[in-house]
């Protein structure tokens, strides 16, 4: 059979599936063993025993631990109070910039992104206090929903991220090196989400109310003192890895030991939040490596069916360049982010979108960043935008209403892959300096 016509019936398959409600990672699977069967003719056993080597060369992939490490360490941290020293701690310290503690948004998200690895875990953690506190004090609302939406994604590109352990593992690309890659588009990030912010208080000074009292030396010492928990988790999770000490799977343990240790610092621990966060980290874990096997199944029946490099031998008839196909695959992420979460878009496309990538020349690397800045533009997407959900049932307002308030935020994220595109060394530079 043609290959493109074989893509076009899976690609049908995989709508059909998820159009009935079929969990993802079950649909996946059925989608891939049909493929299989109807389209290369394979018989069930040989199906089987693609399935069951495919189940055991991932279940001892060493790389997949840290994703449960990372998710049960930022369900640690997600039940302590450290969503609110991070909002006491920095609000000092913006107070005397235009718009004031609407920044705290984006700093305290850039810094829970750094020890969360989640878009939703960020948005939620950072949004149950900053969304009551920047009301109460009579902030723009617009501003204060749509900050949060756009920087609560920092989670996905901010290392550690979950989503970079996945692109990683099915990319076969150094998750070391993506990590070191996603920090200064992340802050770029945030500094034009912190400069956008600027600039409107210029502009409507309105937006945020008048500055309070100077702060007093003392308090200053006690704002540090409130952001250090956070801080020194930082240091300990992105300085292992970072210095080569440890692994990111061996530093995902190191984190989890450490988010301990503060809770006890902190007099928040007690066995029965430990074991709650350890169920939601298991839930969460073996939702994601669930999705990682299936999408692995899939792409070896697509490989099978020639259909990653049929695909990508007609685009690259197209004679598209690097910085087309860039525009061609931003707009294919984008209607994927409508209707599908960051892993499963991750997941289902790479075995199509990664080939075009490497023809085109596009370091995997700097593809990986690219990914996972086009995937956070789906989390502040209706219909599916899971930021815009969180933010719903903070605040009560209507998901469209939130989606409007995000969309400055959704344009500056296409800016910014715009500047990758044209600065490749945004991304690339950090990671040839540590690891060349």
């Amino acid at each position: 059979m043609d290959a493109l016509l074989a893509a076009g019936l899976v690609l049908g398959l995989i709508f059909l599936f998820l159009g009935l409600g079929v969990w993802i990672f079950v649909g996946l699977l059925a989608v891939s063993g049909l493929s299989l069967a109807l389209l290369a003719g394979m018989d069930i056993s040989r199906i089987g025993t693609i399935a069951a080597n495919i189940v055991y060369r991932y279940s001892t992939t060493w790389e997949l631990a840290a994703i449960p490490m990372f998710i049960w360490m930022g369900e640690i941290i997600f039940r302590t109070d450290i969503s609110d020293r991070i909002f006491r701690g920095l609000t000092p310290f913006v107070n005397w910039l235009p718009g004031r503690l609407l920044h705290t948004n984006v700093l305290g998200c850039t810094m829970f992104a750094a020890v969360s690895g989640s878009s939703a875990a960020t948005a939620a953690t950072v949004g149950k206090i900053t969304t009551t506190e920047l009301s109460r004090r009579g902030y723009d609302q617009s501003l204060s929903l749509g900050s949060l939406a756009g920087a609560g994604s920092f989670g996905l590109l901010i290392p550690p991220s979950i989503v970079m352990i996945v692109y990683g593992i099915l990319a076969e690309v150094s998750i070391s090196r993506l990590f070191a890659a996603g920090v200064l588009p992340g802050i770029m990030i945030a500094a034009l989400f912190s400069g956008y912010i600027a600039f409107r208080a210029v502009l409507k000074p309105g937006i945020a109310p008048e500055a309070e009292a100077r702060f007093k030396p003392l308090e200053l010492i006690g704002a540090i003192i409130d952001l250090l928990p956070i801080i020194t988790l930082m240091v300990i999770v992105l300085g292992a890895i970072y210095s080569g000490i440890a692994t990111p799977s061996e530093a995902a343990a190191v984190g989890v030991f450490g988010a301990i240790v503060i809770t006890i610092c902190l007099r928040q621990f007690s066995v029965a939040m430990l074991v709650r966060t350890l169920l939601g980290a298991v839930v969460s874990s073996a939702m994601i490596c669930s999705i990682l096997i299936a999408a692995a199944f899939l792409s070896t029946a697509m490989g099978y069916l020639h259909i990653p490099s049929e695909i990508a031998r007609t685009i690259g008839e197209w004679q598209l360049s690097p910085s087309m196909l860039i525009v061609v695959l931003t707009l294919f992420y984008l209607v994927l982010g409508l209707f599908l979460d960051g892993v499963s878009i991750i997941v289902m496309s790479l075995p199509i979108t990664l080939p075009l990538a490497m023809q085109a020349g596009i370091d995997p690397v700097w593809f990986g960043i690219f990914l996972i800045v086009t995937v956070e533009l789906g989390q502040i997407t209706p219909p599916v935008g899971f930021n815009l959900f969180i933010l719903q049932s903070l605040t009560g307002q209507s998901v469209g209403r939130v989606a409007r308030y995000a969309f400055p935020f959704f344009l500056l994220m296409l800016g910014a892959i715009a500047l990758l595109v044209w600065f490749p060394e945004i991304a690339l530079w950090l990671p040839s300096t540590l690891y060349d």
